[in-house]
């Protein structure tokens, strides 16, 4: 039997803020069952439960060995288990918390939405107009017209075909990274990218760190390899110096996976000092740094690459999807120079190789300007459709950034985030709220809106003055979807 958690103090606090609980389990240790083993069960259960949230703030390790007269070593293995199985997160100098996992409702809420029974404002894609449409029905009838032998027929070489990855190294100079081919492998899109960096350098139960607010792909990636992923602060610049030194200097950290340029969700992007200052850590302490830079040719300013800095210890991930045509799920992957043969190894056993085809679109659109035609358009839409969100949700914006293809949104005062998007469905507009991008605490917690897609400056606006509309609105007194 289980006493009710209860928040420390008042309601409970929005999602995406921390909260300190009153835990108070009841071990029942089973035979030749450790007291540790018997509480890390407990707390696996709670969790999966619901009765411990994300974000809650766990008892102290002194506090909760009084409570269930154990030893505070006792607790400490527990707590230590598990957030090595990915359900707690101890930061340093404020506790131990838990972890934001990627969960059944965030895919409902992500991934299976029928765009057609709302105007879908939750998932973060390229802009599409018919000037992509033109651009996509042009290539693929050239290819119908070529000899397909050249990127049809081909098993080998696993990392990408040589022209291939000749074009890549052209797209790859203007985001600051200027590595031989041989360092540069062909990628079925970004997330495929990330995974193979991640496979390459960590290893179960090792600490990897990133914002605190991060893209979900990474904390699914926790989940998956098994991992163990912090959050650091951030501000406006995105990850805070001071924090990851922090958190090197406590040791045990294996790599900093981070998406300095138009962070998503928050936007952010992160100056030349900022990136200097962060490769000269990773430096110093011989930590792995995954720059994630899937949105980096959006910005149209020279930025450079952290992972450039430190060659022996960066992996630069970008690719086309967001950034040049939707759909279009071709990735670069650059590896430090001792990386090379082991993520050409990991890519054989998880892919074979990237998908040809997707490479060659993305090879010809490089070498015949298509690629930064569109680049130009999805730039000038994001900037247009930025300033439409300026225009109707002045004062509710958090965080943005003209070239941002998401806005992040402050939650009113009288809403909490769950009421708010379910309120927001039921007028069908689709948003997602901070659960999915949680990797640690010192943040507000919000909800992201995505500007891309297909649909005009008109359905966006309506969509927009929806969310400011219901932002005015007070919430219901219970959910009258829940009724019936």
């Amino acid at each position: 039997m289980l006493r009710q958690v209860r928040p420390s103090v008042g309601e409970r606090a929005a999602p995406g803020v921390a909260r300190s609980v009153d835990w108070r389990p009841r071990l029942a240790k089973r035979r030749g069952q450790t007291k540790h083993a018997a509480l890390t069960e407990r707390i696996i259960a709670d969790i999966d439960a619901g009765i411990l949230k994300p974000m809650d703030r766990m008892p102290t390790h002194r506090d909760l060995a009084r409570e269930l007269g154990i030893s505070v070593q006792t607790v400490g293995m527990s707590y230590q288990e598990a957030e090595r199985l990915g359900y707690l997160s101890g930061e340093i100098g404020r506790g131990t918390f838990v972890k934001a996992r990627v969960t059944e409702r965030a895919g409902r809420l992500m991934l299976d939405r029928n765009p057609d029974e709302a105007i879908d404002l939750s998932i973060v894609r390229g802009v599409y107009t018919q000037v992509h449409e033109e651009a996509s029905r042009a290539v693929m009838a050239a290819l119908a017209a070529s000899d397909n032998a050249a990127f049809m027929r081909p098993c080998r070489p696993i990392a990408g075909l040589d022209h291939h990855r000749e074009a890549a190294r052209a797209w790859l100079k203007p985001l600051g990274v200027d590595a031989p081919a041989d360092r540069i492998l062909i990628t079925n899109g970004a997330a495929h990218g990330l995974f193979l960096a991640l496979s390459c350098v960590v290893r179960t139960g090792d600490v990897v760190l990133t914002e605190n607010l991060t893209d979900h792909g990474v904390i699914g990636l926790a989940n998956i390899l098994g991992f163990n992923l912090k959050g650091l602060p951030t501000d406006e610049e995105g990850l805070i110096p001071e924090a990851f030194a922090a958190a090197c200097e406590a040791g045990g950290v294996r790599a900093l996976v981070l998406i300095p340029t138009l962070n998503n969700p928050t936007s952010h992007v992160a100056g030349v000092g900022r990136r200097q200052a962060i490769a000269e850590i990773a430096r110093r302490h011989g930590v792995f740094v995954i720059e994630d830079e899937v949105y980096k040719p959006l910005f149209d300013e020279p930025l450079p690459s952290i992972a450039e800095m430190i060659p022996d210890l960066g992996f630069f991930v970008t690719s086309f999807t967001k950034a040049v045509l939707t759909g279009l799920r071709a990735g670069y992957l650059v590896v430090p120079p001792q990386y090379t043969i082991r993520a050409t190894s990991i890519l054989r056993v998880t892919s074979w190789s990237g998908a040809y085809l997707l490479a060659e679109i993305a090879t010809r659109f490089i070498e015949d300007g298509t690629a930064d035609r569109l680049l130009a358009v999805q730039r000038d839409e994001a900037r247009a459709r930025q300033l439409i969100v300026a225009d109707i949700l002045d004062g509710h914006i958090a965080s943005t950034h003209p070239l941002s293809l998401c806005a992040w949104l402050a939650v009113p005062e009288h809403w909490n985030e769950d009421r708010l998007v379910r309120s927001l469905a039921d007028r069908r507009v689709a948003v997602t709220p901070s659960d999915p991008f949680i990797a640690g605490g010192g943040h507000d917690g919000g909800i992201r809106i995505c500007l891309g897609g297909q649909f005009s400056h008109a359905t966006l606006a309506q969509a927009l003055t929806t969310i400011r509309q219901t932002f005015e609105q007070l919430p219901p007194i219970f959910d009258i979807g829940s009724i019936g």
